[in-house]
């Protein structure tokens, strides 16, 4: 299978940024895409809003249903999923990009801060997941990527930020365990994480500003990685922790200059790399 044509996808975080781009890539293939996400008004620093979004993917040849969701709350999780069965009549693919991060020491971690981290990346994965997979299991290619790194469990990626480590290796650690407990199942669950830098909102606005993004690539990079992912047999491919640009390269992609932010910039390698 090459193509997500007819594929329903519900998105976690579709209203801007590396969510919205896995959305606009399988919306070019006519796929259905939920759009589950927070933002309804326009933000000063946050641009798009699951509406602004939902144009977008009907304009790139796909079906869009924009559903407000704040993945820490259950109630609204599962309204959106009956939603998406209601209109699409069930669910094939869950990306669980939403993510909240807060790149500070132990003694600058305000738990209301340690609790949105958690609350979203891995609580607000086992619950998006634990929601779509009644619906997974009935459908022919089912898949779940978490947008989640590698497990490299080295005292460098928790030293500094033990916090958001720890949210988004919880993340990772869904997948690894999901995959094992729904592979009989024939439930495919991979992780996919960029090898540089990816030029989002969090980015310009948490991580380095101007700077940083002249190192970054487009998101569109880790749209066609997971693309790939996830137009792979689901049974076969699974328990994966995928890094964007190799997953590209073994499709046969050799050139990554066109995802670069600024052409010939020096990238910046991302965090668990």
């Amino acid at each position: 299978m090459s193509t997500l044509k007819g594929k329903t996808l519900f998105i976690t975080g579709a209203s801007r940024g590396i969510g919205l781009a896995i959305a606009l890539r399988a919306a070019r293939d006519g796929a259905n895409i939920i759009i589950a996400a927070k933002t309804t008004d326009p933000h000063p620093k946050l641009p798009g809003t699951i509406y602004t979004a939902a144009k977008e993917i009907e304009a790139a040849g796909g079906k869009a249903l924009p559903c407000v969701v704040d993945i820490r709350d259950e109630a609204q999780i599962h309204a959106a999923v009956a939603k998406a069965v209601e209109t699409f009549g069930g669910i094939d693919i869950l990306v669980n990009n939403a993510s909240a991060i807060s790149l500070t020491g132990t003694l600058e971690t305000p738990l209301k801060r340690f609790d949105l981290m958690h609350g979203i990346n891995t609580r607000g994965t086992f619950a998006c997941s634990q929601a779509c997979l009644p619906y997974l299991k009935k459908s022919s290619n089912p898949h779940i990527l978490n947008n989640s790194p590698p497990l490299n469990m080295e005292a460098r990626w928790f030293g500094p930020h033990v916090a958001y480590t720890m949210a988004k290796f919880g993340m990772s650690m869904c997948v690894l365990g999901m995959a094992e407990e729904f592979k009989d199942e024939g439930i495919a669950v991979n992780a996919l994480w960029p090898r540089t830098v990816i030029a989002t909102a969090a980015v310009q606005n948490l991580l380095g500003g101007d700077e940083t993004i002249k190192g970054s690539r487009s998101p569109e990079i880790m749209a066609d990685a997971a693309h790939a992912i996830l137009t792979k047999p689901s049974r076969s491919f699974t328990g994966n922790f995928c890094i964007d640009e190799d997953v590209l390269r073994g499709v046969g992609v050799t050139n990554f200059d066109k995802y670069q932010s600024v052409p010939g910039a020096e990238l910046f390698p991302d965090y668990f790399i």
